[in-house]
Formats: C-alpha cells, structure tokens, sequence
C-alpha cells in the first residue's frame, strides 16, 4: 500500500517507478518529474549530470578518493 518516491515496498522492481497516474516509468528523471508538486520548478533532464563537470572544484578530492578503490586491495 506504499507508493511514491520512496518505491512500493513489495519486492517487485519492475513497478518501482510508479507514477501518481499509476503509469511505470523508465528513467529516474521522467519519474521524478512526475511527482513535482510546483510547476515552476525546474523538470530533471534526462540525462544525469555529469559530477565532475557540475562540481569542479571536489574533482580533485573525488579523484584521491576514488583511488583507494583502484588500489591493490581491490585488484
């Protein structure tokens, strides 16, 4: 009986992005955008943001962070 941005709760993935109008959705931003509450919001593009293009100056930070992960416990 839970339905919304939080998901249904029902273990099925397939109706995760469930619409208020009941439809299904297929990506993240369609089915964000069909639960804005404002129209002058702005709607969410299709394709994500690129993180080091939208927050240049933690590029450096994300790098170093990253590279625990590419290090040799994770080879």
């Amino acid at each position: 009986q839970v339905r919304g941005l939080c998901g249904t709760y029902n273990w099925d993935r397939q109706d995760e992005f469930t619409t208020p109008a009941g439809d299904v959705e297929t990506s993240v931003a369609a089915f964000a955008n069909a639960y804005q509450a404002a129209g002058d919001c702005p709607a969410l593009a299709p394709v994500p943001l690129e993180p080091c293009d939208a927050f240049a100056g933690r590029r450096e930070l994300a790098e170093a962070a990253c590279a625990v992960l590419r290090g040799p416990a994770f080879q």
